[in-house]
């Protein structure tokens, strides 16, 4: 009689995982399906079995970063080839079959499609399957409350990816090659989620997508769903801070904003990435709006919405932008005055239309023209934050200060996790994911300084000093 042998099963896992928070919810899907089937995660890449990469692709820097990462690892894995080196995600779904080639010591390559099934793939290399090292496929896959999921953030805090994929062709953007087209989970779905978070602890719930107002539209009746999938969170959950990131200027409608105005739950926080603010930068960048739209939209945001909170993001050096361009983009910032504003220099991207499109601009002018913005907003945030101190604002504690144990650190609800800046508490004792009052008594450009007060969490934004 033959015997049969079973193989040892990996049981440790060491993870990185690249990105914006979209990539982050799917380590987590990746972590909770490998823990469920009894993996134990390492901080130490050094005693795990199996080292994972999960990255980002959408820009060069990114695919940089990712490659860094993945180099880091291979000492590790020359050292000890029985480890089982994966990498997965954006990166691996836009250039994998070059991955293949350049990176032969990778056991593993798996796109933005089939990362649900990292178990079985995995099993499948580790029992010496014949099948490909590289898993790529036309991403359709959209994760639902059946998913296993690790949450990786604190316990008070998380993400909920509403959508996958992406309708909009910015000719500047690679999105929607990588992650494929829009597709929108339920409502009931989601909501089921936002409970499931509740229970484990969570506070703040802030809903991701490519474009978070894009919610819906691919499901029956063709209309934005995202006002309707609010209500349904007000009703069915208890979670007292509620916030959107990536809202498409073009389907913020007086719907969305009557809710956000009438809810003191629905964080009046208005993440709207503009990119640029010349019509005809706009339309060049295939953004459907234009300077007229851009001042309408934020008068109508800030009338409706008492205390609204505005970020944006902008894009410097995009082909065709001259002088003239770029002097409307210093306008805005001193005409807008935005509370956080990210800055970004054009990267020119293979297979990208704007890659196609004359005058681009050299790098040193793009990173002088990054560095002028920023400058100019550090000037705007300082004078906002100055007008803070004396007040006294609701805050969500973080727990201990990562620039010193002697603090404490949390963030108003002006404030999104990992994105802007923080408070730092001087004063005062407060426990992860509980809400109190803080007096702000130091501002600077981007943190504020501040102490506990004894008259307990508030519930608004700003409370009377």
């Amino acid at each position: 009689m033959s015997t049969h042998r079973m193989l040892p099963i990996v049981k440790t896992l060491h993870m990185i995982s690249l990105g914006c928070p979209k990539n982050l919810v799917d380590s987590e899907v990746m972590l909770g399906s490998l823990e469920a089937a009894g993996y134990r995660v390492s901080e130490d890449p050094a005693a795990a079995d199996v080292l994972l990469v999960n990255t980002c692709g959408f820009i060069q820097s990114a695919v940089e970063e990712g490659i860094e990462a993945i180099m880091e690892l291979l000492p590790l894995k020359q050292q000890d080839p029985g480890k089982l080196l994966v990498v997965t995600g954006c990166m691996v779904q836009r250039y994998g079959d070059a991955l293949v080639g350049e990176l032969p010591e990778v056991d593993l390559f798996i796109g933005t499609e089939g990362f649900h099934q990292i178990v079985l793939r995995i099993d499948e290399a580790l029992h010496g399957s014949r099948r490909p090292p590289l898993n790529l496929a036309q991403p359709s896959y959209l994760m639902d409350t059946a998913t296993p999921r690790r949450i990786s953030t604190p316990a008070h805090r998380a993400w909920l990816k509403i959508t996958e994929g992406c309708n909009n062709r910015c000719s500047y953007c690679m999105i929607p090659a990588i992650r494929g087209p829009l597709r929108s989970r339920s409502l009931a779905d989601l909501v089921a989620e936002a409970q499931r978070l509740e229970a484990g602890g969570v506070r703040e719930l802030t809903l991701i997508a490519q474009d978070t107002t894009a919610y819906g539209i691919d499901l029956i009746g063709g209309k934005p769903l995202l006002s309707d999938l609010l209500h349904a969170l007000l009703a069915d959950t208890a979670i007292p801070w509620i916030r959107m990131l990536y809202l498409q200027p073009k389907r913020i409608d007086d719907r969305l904003l009557r809710a956000i105005a009438e809810h003191p739950r629905l964080l009046p926080y208005f993440d709207i990435p503009l990119q640029h603010i010349s019509g005809r930068i706009l339309q060049l960048m295939n953004r459907h709006y234009d300077r007229a739209f851009i001042d309408s939209l934020l008068t109508r945001v800030r009338e409706t919405v008492a205390g609204a909170v505005l970020r944006t993001s902008l894009m410097v050096g995009f082909p065709g932008e001259g002088a003239a361009e770029f002097a409307e983009l210093e306008e805005a910032v001193h005409r807008y005055r935005f509370d956080h504003l990210g800055v970004f220099a054009y990267s020119n991207e293979e297979g990208c239309r704007a890659a196609t499109l004359a005058d681009h601009v050299g790098d040193g002018e793009k990173e002088r023209r990054r560095e002028r913005i920023m400058t100019l907003q550090a000037a705007v945030s300082a004078e906002k934050n100055r007008e803070k101190v004396g007040r006294h604002y609701e805050v969500l504690v973080e727990g201990l200060s990562r620039e010193s144990d002697l603090l404490l650190e949390g963030r108003t609800r002006e404030q999104a996790p990992e994105i802007d800046g923080c408070v730092y508490i001087t004063d005062g004792e407060g426990r992860p994911g509980e809400l109190v009052t803080v007096r702000i008594t130091e501002a600077h450009p981007y943190d504020l300084v501040g102490e506990i007060v004894a008259d307990g969490g508030g519930t608004g934004n700003e409370k009377a000093g």
